[in-house]
């Protein structure tokens, strides 16, 4: 029997999985609100260059998150993806603190999100297979929110060791490494593998034909909305454009991933109680309004509020989307469907981060932030037309009652 888990509701293997997100997101975060500015500024890229790398590293990594969710069903352990994929991402930071050009960061890049291509799905998938359907809002919130957690404390390192210690970005890209590796050898030591069943591992193969109407409308929607949302990357330079100094860059960030974190949770256990798409829905609005808002940007003070602001949309859409998937889909079948999920949002974000450079450079740095608020919108009103077609709906094609 499984030892009881410190949160009430979330289960002890995805509150250990929390744990070690936490910490490989310390790592992330630590090394990624300096990458726009060490590309920029140290290596001397020119801002196009920089939304191409970041469009094709999330593209790597969303493209291979459905092979790697399927394959998860497929052998029926997820485990050893998982532990692969920290152990990638760990690797791509040290090509990071290495690099003298920036096409060296371009590969450097690539390692580290074809890590967290292999690990997101068959991760999530590994949260589901041990959460009641009933409660996927609250384990996939309490998830984002450790998750995130990380991306608060990570960047606040950054800050301490750049600002207090004056120490080089290099060097801090390089201390990064230490809690990527740690994050490993917790996952290792920690983490239960949850064996898919025999009866329903046979059936992991096949195409995902399974899942209602509903769930094809919902990711039709969120393709139209990912086709705007550039990577984040686009909005810590925006704040850098304005006037805010590094060091303050890092802490707006710190502010976003700070209201992210205490709100993922809430957001969870509400989205267990109603209707999910109209949370996720509400997100898309906010979503629209912040973008608008940094096309906008008069001056350095809405910088604050703005990211602020933008924290609560990932709090209402990241956890709340992957419960949507989760409960949709064939227990047997979770990895392929989620990861479909994110490598349709990924493959988008290649488009949405390769366009936005091009209009920032070639039109005007509020132009990214113009498309992608209209996107939104544009998204949030199918959804809302989505909700007023009928009832959400399981893998079963049987309405989801919202206790």
């Amino acid at each position: 029997m499984e030892a009881p888990s410190p949160v009430p509701g979330v289960t002890r293997n995805v509150f250990l999985l929390g744990v070690v997100s936490f910490v490989a997101d310390i790592a992330s975060e630590m090394a990624y609100p300096l990458i726009p500015v060490f590309l920029t500024s140290t290596l001397g890229a020119p801002v196009a260059a920089m939304g191409a790398i970041e469009g094709v590293a999330e593209g790597t990594a969303s493209s291979l998150k459905v092979a790697s969710g399927w394959l998860s069903d497929r052998v029926g352990r997820r485990k050893g993806l998982v532990t692969a994929g920290y152990a990638l991402s760990a690797l791509g930071k040290a090509l990071l603190a290495l690099a003298f050009a920036w096409p060296q960061v371009f590969v450097a890049r690539f390692v580290d999100r074809f890590g967290k291509g292999v690990r997101t799905s068959p991760r999530d998938a590994l949260i589901a297979d041990g959460t009641p359907l009933s409660l996927l809002g609250r384990a996939f919130g309490f998830h984002r929110a450790l998750d995130t957690a990380g991306a608060v404390v990570g960047p606040l390192i950054a800050l301490l060791l750049v600002g207090g210690l004056s120490l080089g970005i290099r060097t801090v890209l390089l201390l990064a490494l230490v809690p990527g590796a740690a994050a490993v050898a917790l996952l290792l030591v920690l983490v239960r593998d949850i064996p898919v069943k025999g009866a329903v591992r046979a059936e992991a193969g096949d195409p995902p034909s399974r899942a209602p109407g509903a769930y094809w409308a919902f990711l039709a929607i969120v393709l139209v909305f990912a086709i705007g949302n550039s990577s984040d990357t686009f909005l810590i330079l925006r704040a850098k454009d304005v006037g805010l100094s590094v060091s303050l860059v890092v802490v707006a960030y710190v502010a976003f991933n700070v209201s992210y974190t205490l709100l993922s949770m809430p957001a969870g256990v509400i989205s267990d109680r109603m209707d999910r798409r109209l949370l996720y829905t509400l997100g898309l609005v906010i979503f629209g309004l912040v973008y608008l808002g940094f096309a906008w940007l008069p001056s350095t003070a809405w910088v604050w509020p703005l990211f602020v602001v933008y924290g609560c949309y990932m709090a209402l859409t990241e956890g709340t989307g992957r419960a949507l998937v989760a409960e949709a889909a064939p227990s047997g079948q979770r990895g392929t469907f989620l990861g479909l999920y994110h490598t349709s949002i990924g493959l988008a974000a290649v488009l949405a981060s390769v366009m936005a450079g091009l209009l920032w450079q070639m039109v005007t740095p509020a132009a990214p932030f113009a498309v992608g608020a209209g996107m939104a919108f544009a998204a949030a009103a199918l959804m809302l037309l989505l909700v007023s077609m009928g009832p959400r709906l399981g893998a079963t094609g049987a309405p989801l009652s919202p206790e």
